[in-house]
Formats: C-alpha cells, sequence, structure tokens
C-alpha cells in the first residue's frame, strides 16, 4: 500500500477513535459539550498543520512548483496551528471565525501566489 495512503488512513482512524472517545468521556461526565468540540477541532487543526508540512516534501521535477508546495506548505502549516491555538484558547464563537478565518487566508495566499508565479513565467 502507499506509504501516503497509509498515513492517510491512520489519520482517519486517530481522528474518529479520538472524537469517539471524547464523546464517550462527555457520556461519562467527565467532559462537557465545549470541551469535546475545542478537543476535536483543535486536533482537525493539527490535521490541517501536519498535511501542510507534508506538502513540499513531495517531487515535483519544476523549480516553479517546488516554490509554490513551500508557500502553500508554510501557509497551510501556520493557518492549521492558529485553527487549533484559537480552538485551544479562545472563545468558541472567536475560534470559529478565527479558526475558519486563518484556512481560508491560508488557501488564498496559495491561490494567490500561484497566481503569481504563473504571472512572471508568461512575462518572461
Amino acid at each position: 500500500m502507499n506509504k501516503e495512503l497509509t498515513a492517510a488512513l491512520a489519520w482517519a482512524g486517530f481522528m474518529l477513535a479520538f472524537a469517539l472517545a471524547a464523546t464517550w468521556a462527555r457520556r461519562l461526565g467527565y467532559i462537557d459539550r465545549d470541551m469535546v468540540m475545542r478537543m476535536v477541532m483543535g486536533l482537525n487543526g493539527i490535521w490541517i498543520a501536519w498535511y501542510g508540512n507534508r506538502i513540499p516534501k513531495t517531487f515535483v521535477p519544476s523549480a516553479c512548483a517546488r516554490r509554490a508546495k513551500r508557500v502553500s506548505g508554510w501557509s497551510m502549516v501556520l493557518s492549521g496551528l492558529v485553527y487549533a491555538g484559537l480552538f485551544a484558547f479562545a472563545p468558541l464563537q472567536v475560534a470559529f471565525i478565527g479558526g475558519t478565518g486563518a484556512v481560508v487566508a491560508g488557501v488564498a495566499a496559495t491561490f494567490v501566489y500561484c497566481l503569481s508565479l504563473r504571472a512572471r513565467a508568461r512575462a518572461v
């Protein structure tokens, strides 16, 4: 099986098990609903950061594509960490709005950078 597919399936299994364990702990009265939400959403942010870290490590032959992958990796890592940090420490309303904004900003930064690389390539 492909190494990337194995890692993705491991993450999926871990996230499902984590969410089920948190729900079980809530039903037993150890944690409340907000804590379950914060834990699961924070794990999603760590997952985004992990995949952002993986992006530049895959091989592409083009130097332009490597630059784009580095920028996309950095933007996803930073936005994932902001997302997880907001769910760990900010009020839930702020975490939802700010976390979503951080991920959208990371994707938008990647998109704008790729468009700028495309414009520079056409100019040459």
